[in-house]
């Protein structure tokens, strides 16, 4: 990707996170894999709203481990849109990711500069590190949380780090395949 010119920016007109859990605010299981998510049978195949929301962003911005557990997965690069890979680690990826993904290095507030700067409004961000750096910095403004119906009782929690007070407003909540729970929030900022 190449960066369009110019220092003058604003911030995107919106972050956003859509993310599964468990029951007791899990993202991932003890062993660090995501397969407890395929719990609930989806007999149709259907995508739960995933691709109404990603025609909502432009670009994702996820952290490394998510994006090596991509890797692992096997299935390539799945979604629709390019994406920006926050390592300080690792600056390849493995040749069929190559056209899709551009790595970065930075704080969220330079990282959403960078987004900008090449023509990106709307960011979906990724990952349990990377959504929690952006929350302590107030760089979300929507949470999409589908809780699926499963303790796991271990393994990293979304807000396991966040210790700050933040409200956010319920826009919308529905059961997802008579089992799951998504809930749709928008962070609630004060006036001035």
């Amino acid at each position: 990707m190449t960066s369009v010119p110019g220092p003058d920016y604003k911030l995107p007109m919106s972050n956003f996170v859509y993310i599964g859990t468990s029951i007791d605010g899990r993202i991932s299981s003890s062993s660090g894999t995501l397969d407890w998510m395929e719990t609930v049978p989806n007999p149709n195949g259907d995508d739960l709203g995933f691709f109404d929301f990603v025609a909502r962003v432009d670009a994702i911005v996820m952290g490394r481990v998510t994006f090596e557990t991509i890797i692992d997965i096997g299935l390539g690069w799945h979604y629709p849109l390019p994406g920006i890979i926050l390592s300080t680690t690792m600056d390849t990826a493995p040749e069929e990711f190559v056209e899709h993904v551009q790595f970065a290095k930075g704080t969220p507030a330079e990282i959403v500069a960078l987004a900008k700067r090449q023509g990106f409004e709307n960011l979906y961000v990724d990952g349990g590190n990377t959504i929690q750096r952006f929350l302590k910095v107030d760089l979300i403004d929507e949470l999409i949380i589908t809780e699926l119906p499963i303790l796991l009782g271990g393994g990293d929690r979304l807000f396991d780090t966040h210790n700050e007070e933040m409200k956010f407003e319920l826009l919308d909540s529905e059961v997802l395949l008579g089992q799951m729970v998504k809930r749709h929030y928008r962070r609630v900022k004060a006036a001035g």
